[in-house]
């Protein structure tokens, strides 16, 4: 039941059982009251797949980045410690930085490192594990390529992954954001996720796709909008 304003705006707009395009979904999504914060748009999918025989994982570079400032823990020794603070990140460093994690530090968002490192991280597996935060090569975030890691991650490069539920939530921008960028952040997302699997270039493994913002009611999208793409 919603309960601001805003959920109750948007809900007027959204016609009972009907799928959108991502511009006019985009556009109702704008239309709703201002609030004192700026909410994240938000995007969830749900696929005819099975965990357990399919995992969906993967990263993708939203076009215009997700809005938020993402804060970045590289794991390294030696010169590529000055490598990871030049590049940007926001903490760096070998066994030190480990064992503040090990006592349950995690102010970062992302965790990068290099090959080297992963044997010794292995006891951070109850930590980050959890939190999604543990360095992963399909994601690109074990990598010798600190720089260009970071540089990516800055720019909105972010990780999805299917759930228990054959779901995949994701931030994918601000609704501050201009109109057309939203759309294209929301096109490049779903583009990557069919991309991710062979059965999801057939639209009929995609069961919904959903976009809302922060506690927003969601507005289903047209899938068949994307079938072009899902046969590329």
């Amino acid at each position: 039941m919603a309960s601001s304003k805003r959920q109750k705006a948007i809900i007027k707009l959204v016609e009972k059982g009907k799928e959108y395009s991502v511009e006019n979904a985009v556009d109702m999504l704008k239309k709703g009251p201002k609030t004192k914060f700026d909410p994240s748009v938000e995007i969830d999918m749900y696929l005819d797949l099975e965990q357990s025989s399919n995992p969906v994982r993967g990263t993708v570079s939203l076009p215009f980045g997700t809005g938020k400032k993402v804060k970045i823990a590289v794991f390294c020794k030696g010169d590529l410690i000055k490598e990871a603070e030049e590049a940007g990140a926001d903490f760096f460093g070998g066994d030190e930085l480990i064992q503040k994690v090990a006592e349950g530090w995690c102010d970062f968002d992302v965790a990068v490192a290099v090959p080297d490192m992963m044997r010794d991280m292995a006891k951070l597996g109850k930590v980050l594990g959890p939190k999604g935060l543990m360095p992963n090569p399909k994601s690109g975030t074990v990598t010798k390529e600190i720089k260009q890691a970071i540089k990516e991650l800055k720019a909105g490069k972010i990780e999805f992954r299917m759930d228990k539920q054959s779901g995949i939530k994701a931030p994918i921008g601000k609704l501050s954001f201009e109109s057309n960028a939203i759309a294209e952040n929301i096109k490049a997302f779903v583009k990557t996720i069919m991309a991710s699997s062979p059965k999801l270039q057939r639209i009929q493994h995609i069961k919904s796709i959903t976009v809302s913002s922060s506690m927003g009611p969601g507005i289903k999208l047209d899938k068949g909008q994307f079938a072009q793409t899902a046969e590329k």
